[in-house]
């Protein structure tokens, strides 16, 4: 095992990743393999390392990686990603298309030094079709997909739910799958493959379970059906002190269950759509008169599915996740912990990112990495 593998485990232990610093998705690709045992290298703006004054970024998404900053617009620093790249696995590259191929750094010349690499491109449009060379963001891309107009409630506008839904998981998660089935690809041809991961794609594929609903009328407008806040039985409630609990007692089990401990009798028909509207009414009025906490004692250990909606904060102190390790803290900053889980593996070094000084385990010389530091082309 070289120096740059040296300490990882998990299942992607050797596995050496280049990853070409951008805005969300892409670092978040880079975090999902590093919590699983690859080696990540992020490639930094030399401009960029420079006003940190040589420090690593601290976020959360950057660990367990190293770092470095190199100067691409310089045939020194072309050249020299491509030694990265000749010993690497996979290059995440985040650019505008047509970008790294004007770099020197495509998909064509990097294949040219190692047949082997996976190259995984992450992009919002995606490589091609009209909107590929236009900017967007998260919001953006699932306003075309389709899926900000299910999201929201009746009668008001529709809500993009941060930039989970584009970014995280349409964009980041999708390219970590991908990069997971190139690797297992290559394992039988031996061959790299080229990976074009679009936020747009992805977030249209997250909601492929409601296509069939829509076209066939069975799924109403955003805000009516049962598991976008129209059913009473699926939705937030205030409480007595400005707090919200969350049902989710789908099932007439489950149900039963809440307005058993809620003490509610005389309720119409739950599975009658034109009566959601008074049970919601009369849902929020009970809700209201008790305190979440309060709330939280009534419905300890049942089945009503009824839970508190808790703060980031509060999330990590609530007892289920303190017993499973949900959260951790890495430093003094709280991070949601590796996910999924494999039974058995070590847990990884999940420090903040660390400079790497000694680049001859990526195949780059001390020496010409003193030469490249002396020309302000590496940092």
């Amino acid at each position: 095992m070289s120096a740059a593998t040296e300490g990882r485990t998990g299942p992607l232990a050797g596995i050496r990743v280049l990853e070409l610093a951008g805005l969300a998705p892409g670092p978040f690709a880079g975090m999902m393999l590093a919590d699983h045992g690859a080696e990540v290298l992020r490639i930094d703006r030399v401009p960029a390392v420079r006003r940190a004054g040589g420090r690593p970024r601290t976020d959360v998404m950057d660990r367990g990686k190293h770092t470095i900053g190199l100067d691409l617009k310089s045939p020194d620093g072309v050249a020299a990603f491509k030694e990265l790249a000749r010993g690497a696995d996979v290059v995440i590259e985040v650019f505008r298309p047509g970008v790294a191929e004007r770099l020197g750094i495509g998909p064509e010349d990097l294949h040219a030094v190692n047949e082997r690499l996976i190259y995984g491109r992450m992009t919002g449009w995606g490589q091609d079709g009209p909107l590929g060379p236009t900017a967007g963001h998260d919001i953006d891309y699932i306003a075309i997909s389709g899926v900000l107009s299910m999201l929201g409630r009746a009668g008001e506008k529709p809500t993009p739910p941060i930039n989970i839904l584009g970014d995280f998981a349409g964009g980041g998660l999708m390219l970590a799958y991908g990069v997971l089935l190139a690797l297992i690809e290559r394992g039988r041809t031996g061959l790299g493959r080229v990976i074009d991961a679009a936020m747009v794609d992805g977030s249209a594929l997250l909601f492929a379970m409601f296509y069939q609903g829509v076209q066939s009328g069975s799924w109403g407008p955003r805000g009516t059906n049962l598991l976008d806040t129209g059913a009473p039985m699926y939705d937030t409630y205030e409480t007595a002190d400005g707090g919200y609990v969350a049902v989710g007692s789908l099932e007439p089990q489950f149900w039963e269950e809440m307005v058993a401990r809620m003490g509610l009798t005389g309720l119409p028909d739950r599975d009658d759509p034109a009566n959601w509207p008074a049970l919601k009414e009369r849902l929020a009025a009970e809700f209201r008169s008790r305190t979440r906490a309060e709330w939280e004692a009534v419905f300890d250990g049942s089945d009503a599915c009824v839970s508190p909606v808790l703060s980031m904060g509060e999330a990590a102190e609530h007892p289920h996740n303190k017993a499973r390790g949900t959260f951790l803290r890495v430093g003094e900053v709280l991070q949601p912990a590796p996910a999924p889980r494999l039974l058995g593996v070590p847990e990884q070094d999940l420090s903040p990112a660390t400079t790497l000084e000694d680049l001859s385990g990526w195949g780059l010389s001390r020496e010409t990495a003193a030469k490249l530091r002396e020309a302000g082309v590496l940092a």
